[in-house]
C-alpha cells in the first residue's frame, strides 16, 4: 500500500535521513522507533508532504507522491495526521473539529461521519464542549476522530501520546489500535517509546543516525536483531564474551557451552559477542555457575537483578520477586536461551555487525 523506496532528506547540507526503504501493506500498524534525533519525525513528514527528498520516492497506492523535484501537496494525499500537541481548533466545539474535514460532504453525511466516530472515540456525550474543557486524553481522541473523518488511506501519528501520563497513554494506544484495526486502516507512529512500540505496531523500523537498522515485527526485533545496534538498543541485556565450538551451532562460554537456535557462519574458534537476555538467565537447581548480585530494580511481579560473573563479566537476569536477593549475596544461575545471538567480535569492535 504504501511504499518508502531509498528516500533521502537533508537540512541545507546536513544529511537526516539517509537511502530508507521500508513498506506497509493494507491494514498494518507499523512504528517508526529510535532516540531523539535519529530522523523518524522527518521520515513521517516527508510521507505527509511537508519535507522534500533528496533521493528516493514515497508512494502511495501505485502513485508517487514525493520525488526529487515532485511534491503533491498534503492535502491532496488522503494522510490524515495526529500531531503530539494534538493541533485542535481552540474556537470550534468537538463537533466541528471533527467536521473540519469534511466541507465536502453534504450537511446530513456529515453529522452522520461526526456522530459515528464521535461513538467509535466514546465521547458521544462532549460534542459541544470545546477542546479546553477537555481532558488530555479525551483532546487526543477529538484529534484522532479528525485525522479519521475524511477516511484516509493512511494515518500518520507523531508521539501522539507523550503529554499523557503513564496509566492513559498505555491504555490510549491500545484503544487507538482497536478502532485502526476496526476500521483497518493503515496507520505509522512515531515514538521513542520501546514498549509503546512493541503494544502498538505489526511492524517496527529502528532508526540510528538517518539509517534504517532493521524492520521486522516486534518479535524478531527483540529475538533476532539484525545487528548490534539493534541488540543495543532494543530490550535489556548484556554481551559476554565467547568462541564458536566444534559443532557449527555451539558457543563456548564462561556460563559453560551454549547451544544456539543457528548454524553460524564463522569457523571453529572465532571470537564473539553472545547477548543475553534477562529471561535467558534462570537459577540452577543442582551446581550452576556462582554469580554475585550487585544491582536490583523491583517491579512488583519481578525483580531485574545485575550480577556479576567470577571472571568480572555482568549479565542480568529477571527473576520473581517472591525471593528478595540481598545486594552481595551469591546465586547460582545458568542459561536456557532459546534464542541465542552473537556478533563476531572483530566486527563489534570495528563498529560494524
Amino acid at each position: 500500500m504504501l511504499q518508502i523506496h531509498e528516500i533521502q532528506c537533508q537540512y541545507e547540507s546536513d544529511i537526516v535521513v539517509d537511502k530508507v526503504s521500508f513498506h506497509v501493506n493494507d491494514g498494518d500498524i507499523c512504528s517508526l522507533l529510535g532516540p531523539s534525533g535519529c530522523g523518524k519525525t522527518t521520515i513521517l513528514r516527508a510521507i505527509a508532504g511537508f519535507q522534500p527528498l533528496t533521493h528516493g520516492q514515497v508512494i502511495l497506492r501505485d502513485q508517487c507522491l514525493s520525488q526529487p523535484g515532485k511534491l503533491v501537496d498534503p492535502e491532496q494525499r488522503n494522510i490524515g495526521m495526529v500531531f503530539q500537541d494534538y493541533a485542535l481548533f481552540p474556537h470550534l466545539s468537538v463537533k466541528d473539529n471533527i467536521r473540519f474535514g469534511l466541507r465536502k460532504q453534504s450537511s446530513a453525511q456529515q453529522n452522520s461521519t461526526v456522530k459515528r466516530l464521535l461513538e467509535l472515540v466514546q465521547l458521544e456525550d462532549i460534542g459541544h464542549r470545546y477542546p479546553h474543557e477537555l481532558s488530555g486524553g479525551q483532546q487526543q481522541r477529538v484529534a484522532l476522530a479528525r485525522a479519521l473523518a475524511p477516511s484516509p488511506d493512511l494515518l500518520l501519528l507523531d508521539e501522539p501520546f507523550s503529554n499523557l501520563d503513564a496509566e492513559l497513554r498505555k491504555r490510549l494506544s491500545l484503544e487507538v489500535r482497536d478502532i485502526l484495526k476496526e476500521l483497518k486502516i493503515s496507520a505509522i507512529l512515531v515514538t521513542h517509546d520501546q514498549q509503546e512500540a512493541f503494544a502498538f505496531s505489526d511492524q517496527i523500523g529502528l532508526l540510528h543516525g538517518g539509517q534504517l537498522q532493521q524492520w521486522d515485527t516486534p518479535f524478531n526485533l527483540y529475538h533476532e536483531p539484525s545487528n548490534r545496534t539493534v541488540a543495543d538498543f532494543i530490550g535489556e541485556g548484556c554481551f559476554i564474551p565467547g568462541v564458536i565450538g566444534g559443532e557449527a551451532n555451539t558457543i563456548s562460554t564462561e556460563l559453560g557451552t551454549l547451544i544456539g537456535n543457528r548454524a553460524y557462519h564463522w569457523p571453529q574458534g572465532s571470537p564473539v559477542e553472545v547477548l543475553l537476555r534477562p529471561d535467558d538467565i534462570v537459577l540452577s537447581e543442582l551446581g550452576g555457575i556462582t554469580a554475585t548480585v550487585e544491582k536490583k530494580v523491583f517491579s512488583g511481579s519481578a525483580t531485574l537483578y545485575t550480577l556479576s560473573l567470577p571472571t568480572g563479566s555482568r549479565v542480568e537476569a529477571l527473576l520473581p520477586s517472591h525471593r528478595d536477593y540481598a545486594i552481595k549475596e551469591t546465586v547460582q544461575i545458568t542459561t536456557e536461551a532459546d534464542h541465542l545471538i552473537a556478533f563476531s567480535r572483530e566486527e563489534v569492535l570495528h563498529g560494524a555487525a
